[in-house]
């Protein structure tokens, strides 16, 4: 019976002794510490200061040490005041830790002492570094400021600092405990010979410091505080020579921009000006009504905003109605209970129609499938002649540069200038980030930004006009001054005559938004064909004459750009 009951009275034994040694062992590493904490500082010329500094320390397990020193304060917004500790090595005359390595992180250095293995009990270790930039002049002094104890993560029983001026020491001072503290050490003083400051202080928590204050007199050392500029948003925007050179040449490059701009932009200005009055007048030849330069309303479009809008391909649309390519039939919203229009094909050949003209006709009267068609509703054109929109702009481009009037398409030069300043805008956004983050060179980031919107936006007025495009342009100017004035000679032109000369202009009054005004010029026109309809290439319902057109074309110029610029939805 006894023999059974052995075993389990030792397991018994064991389960009892395991809490006791983890216990005991949790003791030991609580009961780590700094018994002794001794620093002797020894001022050098420069204010290089070297310290010898003996710990004794009491190990629970670890095999290593650590101490953190305070190398870096703020001294400004944008520049720190640095302590440099150098020259670090380790002695230990007792087998305790003697490999030194050092750690940075913001304001503090750890220096880390650590030996191959676990350590227990009191191992006393050596120190020795030099320190530089704690001494500053100070008028007729110099001080020398140094938190030379403290910064273990474990209390401390007690610290003692020995400073070695060389000299006559004027005052001291010492102040214990957190960093932001003003609480005096617990005993500071100086030798008989006042060249040497004695500094205890008794019962230290961990993160605690002992800070020094000697007061030398002036020239001592003749050292200097050491001062390095902090990277923070207000330097990384700084303005110094490079910066300084990049906005510059920044406002070099957007000056030569705007030079470049007038040169091109001024010359426009100055044939406009010579020319603008050449079309000033009523482009008559016997019984012909022409525009100056035979231009057609949607090139006088392109040609004056650079830009083949809408607008410009709607006007075309009244313009192939005036020449007889295509009647416009207004239906009679009494009948069919909305405003809509059917445009129908005239047998009529295009072979004097420009390329962008035919190929706008063969859009409209093409169905779906590629089959042709003879007539079409303007809302049946809603969401299927998008594409086919784009296609007439392209052409009408590529026919500004056949005419000589432009050296090259001025989308493709809008966009290629756009897409470059988009690009420099979004490198500039990313290089002002990288140096932000990593220099004070932020500026010449935002710089780049500034040239690249400057270029992106600069770039909706590079497309420039030949001279003979200026030329042009001129001419159509003065010919929008005569269709603003709205007045066709009453007493020249009979009746008819003035209605087909107010036809033949009305696609320009669409381009140049003179409608209304230029409607007026025929409403009393007096003419009443068959049915109320004076106009041979329009038709309106029943009851309709000339009185009613304004009202009527600036409808129809409206549904029609909104129906053929409409996009088919999913």
């Amino acid at each position: 019976m006894l023999g059974r009951l052995r075993p389990l009275v030792a397991s018994l034994a064991v389960a009892a002794l395991v809490p006791m040694i983890t216990g005991a062992a949790a003791t030991t590493a609580a009961a780590e510490r700094v018994i002794k904490d001794e620093v002797t500082l020894k001022v050098g010329p420069g204010g290089v200061t070297h310290a010898r500094e003996t710990i004794v320390y009491e190990f629970g397990g670890t095999r290593e040490l650590k101490r953190t020193f305070v190398t870096r304060t703020h001294d400004s917004v944008t520049r720190d005041r640095v302590y440099k500790v150098e020259n670090l090595r380790a002695t230990s005359p007792d087998g305790g830790p003697t490999t030194v390595s050092t750690s940075t992180s913001g304001t503090r250095t750890t220096v880390k002492v650590s030996a191959p293995g676990k350590l227990t009990g009191r191992k006393t270790v050596v120190l020795e570094y030099d320190v530089r930039g704690i001494t500053t002049p100070l008028g007729n002094a110099e001080e020398l400021r140094w938190t030379a104890l403290g910064g273990w993560k474990v209390p401390m029983d007690a610290a003692r600092v020995t400073v070695d001026g060389g000299t006559m020491i004027r005052n001291i001072n010492c102040f214990a405990g957190p960093l932001e503290g003003a609480i005096g050490c617990t005993q500071f003083f100086t030798d008989h010979s006042r060249t040497r400051g004695e500094f205890r202080q008794d019962q230290m928590l961990a993160d605690e410091y002992v800070t020094v204050v000697v007061g030398l007199p002036a020239g001592t050392t003749k050292g200097r505080p050491i001062y390095e500029r902090r990277h923070t948003v207000a330097t990384a925007f700084s303005v110094n020579g490079i910066t300084g050179s990049a906005l510059a040449g920044l406002l070099l490059l957007l000056l030569g921009g705007v030079i470049a701009l007038y040169l091109l932009r001024g010359r426009d200005a100055r044939v406009v000006a010579q020319k603008a009055a050449e079309g000033d007048h009523a482009p008559l030849a016997g019984s012909e009504f022409e525009p100056p330069d035979g231009v057609r309303p949607g090139q006088i479009g392109t040609l004056i905003d650079e830009q083949a809008d809408v607008i410009d391909v709607t006007a075309t649309i009244v313009d192939l109605a005036v020449r007889g390519y295509l009647l416009i039939e207004e239906e009679d919203r009494e009948v069919t209970g909305r405003l809509d229009w059917e445009l129908q094909r005239l047998e009529r050949p295009s072979d004097d129609l420009l390329p962008y003209e035919r190929l706008l006709l063969d859009s409209l009267f093409s169905a779906s499938d590629g089959t042709p068609r003879a007539a079409v509703k303007l809302s049946a054109l809603g969401g299927t002649f998008a594409n086919d929109l784009a296609k007439v702009r392209s052409a009408m481009y590529d026919d500004v540069v056949t005419q000589g009037w432009f050296a090259r398409r001025p989308d493709t030069v809008r966009s290629r200038w756009t897409i470059a300043g988009f690009v420099l805008t979004g490198l500039g956004v990313l290089g002002t980030i990288a140096l932000a983050l990593f220099t004070d060179l932020a500026l010449v980031g935002l710089a780049v930004i500034i040239a690249g919107a400057a270029l992106a936006y600069g770039g909706q007025y590079m497309p420039a006009k030949t001279a003979r495009g200026a030329t042009v342009l001129a001419h159509t100017i003065g010919f929008r001054a005569f269709l603003e004035r709205g007045e066709i000679p009453q007493d020249e032109l009979a009746a008819r005559q003035r209605i087909a000369l107010f036809s033949r202009f009305l696609p320009y009054a669409v381009v140049f938004d003179l409608v209304p005004k230029w409607a007026k010029t025929v409403e009393n026109a007096g003419e009443r064909a068959k049915g109320a309809d004076n106009l041979y290439w329009y038709e309106g319902p029943a009851e309709w004459d000339l009185a009613k057109f304004a009202e009527s074309m600036r409808t129809f110029t409206l549904t029609t750009s909104g129906s053929i610029s409409q996009s088919r939805g999913l």
